[in-house]
């Protein structure tokens, strides 16, 4: 599906308490199932209390980590003021001492880390399969497509669900961390010089202030970067599913520059997120170098003159140099929070519409469903799922078992959608539809679908877990002429991607292999022929009608009369007609005769077997006979009447152009061509 670039939505680019509250009301949306859960069934209690009992464990160690960090601030000056004194015994004691806490330091940092991304990583399989298990209930993935205003559902699964949650779990885990860090190293300087930690205070005012500005803009440039990377990549998907047909046109050139152009927008847009990115790095040092200078302008002319001991000043530089690093890691984690907060827009937003194209909207019709062991339309007006359009009013048509109903009628007139109808895919309108379980019916479509997997697994889809031998699959592939595929791969365990090496009529013959294994009640077939000869489509309908299953097809091709007993016709008023497949081959006959100019009530050429061609002819009138007259035979095979009367004398059968066979009824109250 197409991107549809909105780069004006993003959460963060106008910081308006609403904007902020959506903010919140999707993390609440995305979070609130993971950590507590209100439906039953959501998440088992015993999953919650394990990853809660985790999250406190992190909290822990955090306070930990900056407890023995502040610990450690202390022992330095301690060790200073130890080497100023030259008291070289209880040097080695707090060497000692400080030591086994910069170890402590360096375990509960690493172990503090290894907690936080287990539980990244346990959240993200959670969101994943919730997610997935969203889009492929009640067919959100297919009804999704007709919606315009969300973009690449793939991406937003593959790329964007895991940065949410190891961004989550990384932000909030540095955030507290930082904040304690700050906290407990303003406390100390507080003890050594209130003046600097007044200073301190001001300055991290002032310093946020300047990294909201600068955070918003790399949210703005974050939202459009995860814009133009979706649609560079959807140009480059949509090059790799038409490869044939690009090649075909001989289209690299353009294909290439429309490539180009997105790439270009994506550089530009790489290129104003590299300029902001530095002025942000440049505002960090800057902001971190003068923490780290300022202490030592106020506090060594205090040391100076002998006010404060050297220890203090050590100590009151490393606090501060402490709460400078704490305050550029949470600018920085600030400005990278953009691209979080577009993860959670987007999935918010996936997650609602695959809601909203699940909900049965309200106030609307719908057809009515119901399950039993035979296909009817009982008064049946199906529109398309907007409403906007009736395809088909007021069908009544029941399909008896065994029988084949062949669907036609001018292009985009809703042939399809009557068979999306019967898999459940439309229901808007009125009336009932009476059909089996859908997992008695099989539906082939004009292109197969191919799966990712084997061969085998080709040929038992969609029910994967049928155990069937190699002999009984190689007879299945000599059914369908697929005999020579086994000598193009190494088994019916290998697997290629089938799409590339076989030609759409090899998949239709596929398709067809799946049915003959599958041996379903009922069939519904699109197209499902197209792309096979006259030959090969009558092996496999003949196959079909073998099995005594049920079937619908979709056709245009004048050969599919062959193998049904009965054809609607859909019109483009929405009405329709039901016929038997004879009569509606004598109604278009008549037809063709009348758009050929011909007088329906001229009356036509009998010669009986005793008289010559010079001989009176015999009048009957067309409209009372059922049958075909000379002149119209004449106009169905092309042939001059002459030869046409002498088959008739001769009692010789006629084949017409569309593949009927007809002979001449010579008992005189018929006296007409008709299907032998």
């Amino acid at each position: 599906m197409q991107t549809k670039v909105s780069r004006d939505r993003s959460l963060m680019n106008d910081p308006s308490p609403s904007d902020f509250n959506k903010f919140w009301q999707s993390v609440r949306a995305i979070a609130g199932p993971y950590w507590y859960p209100t439906k039953s069934g959501e998440r088992a209690f015993s999953d919650v209390i394990r990853i809660w009992g985790m999250l406190i464990l992190l909290i822990l160690l955090i306070i930990a980590l900056v407890s023995v960090t502040a610990f450690n601030s202390f022992v330095t000056r301690y060790i200073t003021d130890v080497i100023e004194e030259k008291d070289y015994p209880n040097f080695i004691k707090t060497i000692v001492v400080f030591s086994a806490a910069l170890i402590c330091i360096t375990l509960l940092s690493g172990f503090s880390k290894l907690v936080r991304k287990k539980i990244a990583l346990d959240w993200y399989k959670w969101l994943n399969n919730h997610t997935l298990s969203k889009y492929f209930s009640n067919r959100a993935y297919y009804r999704i497509n007709f919606r315009s205003d969300v973009d690449n559902p793939d991406q937003r699964i593959s790329q964007e669900i895991e940065p949410i949650t190891s961004n989550a779990l990384s932000f909030s885990a540095i955030f507290l961390e930082k904040v304690l860090e700050m906290t407990t190293f303003l406390v100390i300087i507080w003890s050594i010089s209130q003046f600097i930690a007044t200073v301190l205070v001001v300055y991290t005012i002032v310093g946020n202030l300047i990294a909201v500005y600068l955070g918003q803009q790399l949210n703005k440039i974050n939202q459009e970067e995860l814009e133009l990377k979706a649609e560079y990549n959807y140009c480059l998907t949509h090059v790799r599913n038409h490869a044939e047909s690009i090649a075909f046109f001989q289209g690299e050139n353009q294909e290439s520059n429309i490539i180009q152009r997105r790439f270009i927008n994506l550089l530009k847009n790489i290129e104003r997120k590299i300029n902001w990115e530095n002025n942000q790095e440049l505002f960090d040092g800057a902001y971190k170098s003068a923490i780290q200078i300022f202490p030592y302008l106020v506090l060594a002319p205090i040391y100076m003159s002998g006010q404060a001991d050297f220890g203090e000043v050590v100590q009151a530089s490393i606090a501060c140099n402490s709460f400078a690093n704490a305050m550029a890691t949470l600018i920085r984690e600030f400005g990278n929070s953009g691209r979080f907060s577009s993860y959670v827009e987007r999935l918010s937003e996936f997650s609602d519409a695959l809601e909203a194209v699940t909900k049965q909207p309200e106030n609307v019709s719908t057809i009515k469903t119901i399950e039993e062991n035979h296909l009817a339309f009982e008064h049946v007006t199906l529109q398309t799922p907007n409403y906007e359009q009736v395809i088909v009013e007021d069908l009544s048509v029941s399909i008896q078992p065994g029988e084949g109903l062949l669907i036609i009628g001018p292009s985009g007139r809703g042939k399809s959608s009557l068979l999306r109808a019967i898999a459940g895919l439309w229901n808007a309108g009125t009336g009932r539809l009476v059909r089996p379980p859908l997992e008695e019916v099989l539906f082939l479509p004009q292109r197969p679908y191919i799966i990712l997997g084997t061969l085998r697994e080709q040929l038992i889809y969609p029910n994967t877990n049928r155990q069937m031998t190699d002999p009984e699959l190689k007879d299945i592939l000599q059914q369908v002429n697929l005999q020579n595929l086994l000598n193009r791969v190494e088994g019916f365990d290998t697997e290629v991607p089938w799409e590339n090496i076989l030609s759409l009529g090899e998949q239709q013959r596929l398709a067809f292999a799946r049915l003959l294994v599958t041996n379903p009640s009922f069939t519904i077939l699109d197209e499902a022929t197209s792309a096979l000869d006259l030959n090969n489509e009558g092996n496999l309908y003949q196959q079909l009608q073998e099995t005594k299953t049920t079937f619908i097809s979709v056709g245009h091709r004048e050969s599919l009369f062959n193998y049904h007993q009965w054809v609607l016709e859909l019109s483009q008023d929405s009405s329709w007609q039901l016929l038997t497949v004879q009569d509606y081959r004598l109604q278009k006959a008549k037809e063709i005769v009348t758009n050929s100019s011909v007088n329906p009530e001229t009356t036509i050429d009998i010669l009986p077997d005793n008289q010559s061609q010079s001989q009176p002819e015999i009048s009957i009138e067309i409209d009372t006979i059922v049958g075909l007259s000379h002149k119209e035979m004449q106009i169905l095979t092309n042939s001059p009447i002459n030869t046409i009367r002498s088959k008739a004398s001769l009692g010789k059968s006629i084949t017409t152009k569309d593949g009927f066979t007809y002979r001449y009824d010579k008992n005189p109250k018929v006296l007409k061509w008709v299907i032998t």
